[in-house]
């Protein structure tokens, strides 16, 4: 009887603990709008018209159900272009925020576990993240060249060393736990140790990386297609359908207009996301989040 009294009373507790969504609007949201704006530019091509199909008859038309966006100086469909463009700067964007984020992982990883090592490498990074992103990138930009791989390499680069101090300071509070002393004790060799007791337990923290520096990813992506740095036409991206539509701003505005909100609209949603995000899989910033929406709410009384 004490016992089905205690399952009962229990039962009601559980029936009142919000769901996922409510306890983490933002990061539902964000991520559905996210989710929709990558199925959009993905899907949406197939069933558009070619967005390198010339047509001069056709050339600089305002927004129309025709043409949704308008046309370009060349006759070609914006929105097309738009859809196209978007596949390739999120796909492009995605690319870079993998590759910074593993080899970061993988940085930090042996800077946080071998910690003479670790040292080196760390003053190394320190002096790395020293330089504005936006200003090395476009060093590699001229250095390297216009393209797809260069941009590829040069912002893979710039991003790495972020990831790398992240999850280093992670792995540090990790090798003093018991079960790493006592996997070491047991004869586990170090790189087994890092792959089966310390990897899993900083892939979480990775993952809030990924996402949080995508949007520098977006950013610097727009920023070099804009510059002519990038990925060059006739391949679209949103940075340089912007720079594109720039010459005809007063007479055309939604040329820069449309490619440049979809820009700062997936920046802001990935933003909110990996803060949203990292409360979610952070304790410590989870507890500081809480503690900040309590004095909020003790100061607006």
């Amino acid at each position: 009887m004490t016992a089905l009294a205690g399952e009962a009373a229990a039962a009601p507790a559980r029936a009142k603990r919000p769901s996922f969504a409510r306890r983490n609007p933002a990061l539902v949201v964000s991520g559905g709008l996210l989710g929709l704006i990558i199925v959009l530019v993905v899907v949406l091509p197939f069933f558009l018209p070619d967005p390198e199909a010339i047509d001069p008859v056709q050339r600089l038309l305002p927004p129309s159900l025709d043409h949704l966006m308008g046309t370009d100086r060349y006759g070609r469909d914006l929105f097309s272009r738009w859809a196209s463009a978007g596949r390739v700067s999120i796909g492009m964007t995605l690319l870079i925020t993998v590759c910074a984020v593993s080899i970061g992982t993988f940085i930090g990883l042996v800077a946080g576990y071998f910690t003479r090592v670790g040292r080196v490498i760390m003053r190394v990074v320190d002096a790395w993240m020293a330089f504005p992103s936006i200003i090395l990138a476009i060093v590699f930009g001229v250095v390297i060249g216009p393209g797809m791989t260069s941009e590829l390499i040069a912002v893979t680069i710039i991003f790495t060393p972020y990831t790398a101090r992240i999850i280093r300071s992670r792995v540090l509070g990790l090798a003093t736990r018991t079960y790493v002393k006592a996997a070491r004790v047991s004869g586990m060799g170090p790189w087994k140790t890092l792959a089966v007791h310390i990897l899993p337990n900083t892939l979480p923290l990775a993952v809030v990386q990924c996402v949080l520096l995508s949007a520098g990813a977006m950013l610097i992506d727009g920023s070099l297609s804009f510059l002519g740095l990038g990925i060059s036409p006739p391949t679209a991206t949103w940075g340089n359908m912007v720079s594109d539509g720039r010459v005809y701003l007063q007479e055309h505005p939604t040329m820069v207009l449309f490619p440049g909100l979809a820009i700062a609209l997936f920046v802001f949603l990935l933003n909110v996301a990996g803060a949203s995000l990292r409360t979610f899989v952070d304790p410590r910033a989870k507890l500081l989040f809480a503690q900040q929406r309590r004095r909020g709410r003790a100061g607006g009384r």
